[in-house]
């Protein structure tokens, strides 16, 4: 991705951790949304500019059932990560960081919170496949977690509306953004794959929830 002021040269490799990472030594490609962190943010993760809306897209639960993203977490604040379970790195590593930042908010804010994990894997991500990976993370979270697959189509538009980088590679190079929407439904900022990751959620997740009064 281009940055159009030369002084924003050293965030590139910043900006880059968030586009397409495959989940392997292969290396990463492709652009990622557009991205921005400052000395001055107040997240500790990687804030947007702009704001990304929570994006509308109907996919399939592990239960059979039709998930439309965008009217069942409105209002709640909602994690959103795409990539495989047969992930080696990436994808393990960002949903036990956020179960383990999950176990440091309050109780309340956790119960409040929805984690949706999309497959990017269409053809070994079975509801069976998804279910089990899904539930190692979610284990005595009190948060709702959701796992969600489709066809080929609705997977790419469902990237596209969050406006990251649609996979490749059968989806093994994926995103390696997690989007953090708030209750005011816009993601104001994004997190990767970094050592501070859990820390970063634990910071960022009670601030993004005062975006607007709980929904009733």
């Amino acid at each position: 991705m281009s940055r159009r002021h030369a002084l924003l040269a050293p965030l590139l490799a910043l900006v880059l951790a968030v586009g397409l990472a495959a989940c392997s030594s292969s290396g990463s490609s492709g652009a990622p949304a557009v991205v921005q962190q400052t000395n001055v943010s107040k997240y500790a993760g990687i804030e947007l500019t702009p704001p990304q809306p929570r994006p509308s897209f109907t996919l399939t639960d592990t239960s059979g059932k039709r998930f439309a993203f965008g009217a069942t977490t409105a209002g709640h604040p909602t994690f959103l990560f795409f990539g495989y379970t047969h992930c080696p790195d990436v994808c393990p590593t960002t949903l036990a960081d956020v179960r383990l930042a999950l176990q440091k908010v309050p109780a309340d804010l956790a119960k409040r919170t929805y984690v949706v994990f999309v497959t990017t894997d269409i053809k070994r991500d079975t509801a069976p496949v998804i279910q089990r990976w899904l539930g190692s993370f979610a284990a005595g979270s009190q948060a709702t977690f959701v796992g969600l697959r489709g066809s080929q189509a609705q997977i790419d538009a469902a990237q596209a509306a969050a406006h990251v980088a649609v996979a490749e590679d059968g989806g093994a190079t994926h995103s390696a953004e997690l989007l953090l929407y708030g209750p005011d439904d816009y993601a104001r900022v994004a997190f990767s794959a970094t050592p501070q990751e859990q820390q970063e959620i634990e910071h960022d997740l009670p601030l993004v929830a005062q975006s607007k009064s709980w929904p009733r």
